[in-house]
């Protein structure tokens, strides 16, 4: 099979197309960055320069690959911009569907987030309802998470993956990464609120095994949600510094996911079941 990987030079789409070659998939990968051509060969996939906010650069790319399957991993985070990560999931979530219906593509795989649920009490499933009522940045992610949603469902035979916080090597949570740069430097707050996360080991295998998966929407994240002042005092404690400041609250949403319709139904096992096996292992 032919799969086709947007976002390709992402954390996830570095880890990704490796696992799949292995699995025996033939590659082809978009990159908005010409630089990046010769990491995408050397992962060993057909490398394609293109933005997914413009159409006729997606369309180009997958009329030359020819793909059987979709991965779509575009996110635009690198600058911290919700609004442009947004217009990745609206607009270019749109181009990329559109190119999948001219081909006849049938089967996409697509990526979400697992902190999208409204404000509860208790742990996120899959059958609660979006946020779609949050205000400022939060309506803007939200807005576009649903977007992204509703637009690969266009598409029957549609996997959507919500993924939890992200953490290992690449990540913002990684030993060099965004978030313990500021922990070092006294520049965090963090809540009380509940976070569910996912090394970036356990959501690539996710992705690769959700190709043989029934189409739905899946949770993927640990087993193990946590409160801000848990994860916080042992992630500082690996950095040889003093806690952050803490903030005895949270914010509604601030509640994790369940991770046990994938588990259940499709047989999803981790490599790191809690948070604490996983942080700042390579």
């Amino acid at each position: 099979m032919k799969i086709f990987v947007t976002g390709a030079t992402g954390v996830i789409g570095t880890n990704l197309i490796p696992a799949l070659i292995e699995k025996g998939y033939e590659v082809g990968g978009m990159t908005t960055s010409k630089e990046k051509v010769q990491l995408l060969q050397s992962l060993g996939a057909t490398a394609y320069v293109g933005n997914v906010l413009e159409k006729e650069e997606v369309q180009a790319a997958f009329q030359d690959f020819l793909p059987g399957f979709v991965i779509h991993q575009v996110t635009a985070l690198s600058n911290g911009s919700v609004v442009e990560n947004a217009k990745v999931r609206t607009i270019g979530t749109r181009h990329v569907i559109d190119a999948v219906k001219e081909l006849n593509v049938k089967r996409v795989i697509a990526q979400s987030i697992a902190w999208a649920y409204e404000p509860g009490e208790t742990i996120a499933t899959e059958e609660d309802p979006l946020d779609i009522h949050s205000t400022d940045k939060r309506r803007i992610t939200i807005d576009g998470i649903v977007a992204l949603e509703n637009t690969v469902r266009e598409i029957p035979n549609s996997v959507i993956l919500r993924y939890g916080t992200l953490y290992g090597p690449g990540t913002w949570y990684g030993k060099d990464g965004i978030i313990a740069k500021q922990i070092m430097k006294g520049e965090t707050n963090v809540t009380d609120g509940v976070i569910s996360f996912i090394h970036v080991k356990d959501a690539v295998n996710a992705t690769v095994q959700a190709i043989g998966w029934n189409e739905g929407i899946y949770n993927i994240v640990d087993d193990t949600p946590v409160k801000g002042n848990a994860w916080v005092s042992y992630y500082a404690k690996q950095l040889h510094t003093l806690n952050p400041n803490y903030i005895d609250r949270k914010l509604p949403w601030e509640r994790g996911a369940s991770n046990q319709k994938a588990k259940r139904i499709q047989g999803w096992k981790l490599l790191y079941p809690s948070w604490k096996d996983g942080f700042f292992v390579e």
